[in-house]
């Protein structure tokens, strides 16, 4: 490993070989786009979607990649407004192939090409306007090629 762990507040779910990492403040949908991309796997949106973390992500740079993993108290455990803290099947440890940044005050109608840095590994970054329904953004983000201008 090439970092010490890093807890941050966020959700991740491993979609297909690598993980969206979902940041934003408290109550911008973190857990709620998460639970949506889970159940876009099971209706066949998706062909593979599974919970990494809730609400905590252990982030660490290795070999050139962040890995992600739940925090151990809540490995496992998704939180659904309205229902509670309810259990889900979850992956231990995912890469890291994208960072979905909710409510970001930067998120433009046709923005640039942007990435992050995280624990010092580069990251594609797709930002989410505020008031902006992430699903269908992230979904076509994940099913489709850019366009040339």
């Amino acid at each position: 490993m090439n970092s010490e762990p890093q807890s941050i507040h966020a959700s991740a779910v491993l979609i297909g070989a690598h993980a969206l990492l979902i940041r934003g403040p408290s109550g911008s949908g973190k857990s709620r786009l998460a639970l949506a991309l889970l159940q876009a796997a099971d209706s066949g949106a998706l062909a593979f979607a599974r919970l990494v973390a809730d609400d905590r992500v252990i982030c660490q740079a290795a070999h050139g990649w962040l890995l992600a993993r739940p925090a151990a108290r809540l490995a496992g455990l998704l939180e659904v407004r309205g229902l509670g803290i309810r259990r889900v099947p979850h992956e231990p440890v995912a890469l890291v192939g994208t960072v979905v940044d909710l409510a970001a005050a930067d998120a433009g109608r046709l923005p640039e090409p942007a990435g992050c840095e995280i624990e010092g590994v580069r990251l594609p970054r797709l930002a989410v306007a505020p008031g902006v329904e992430p699903l269908p953004l992230v979904l076509a983000a994940l099913k489709t090629d850019p366009g040339a201008a």
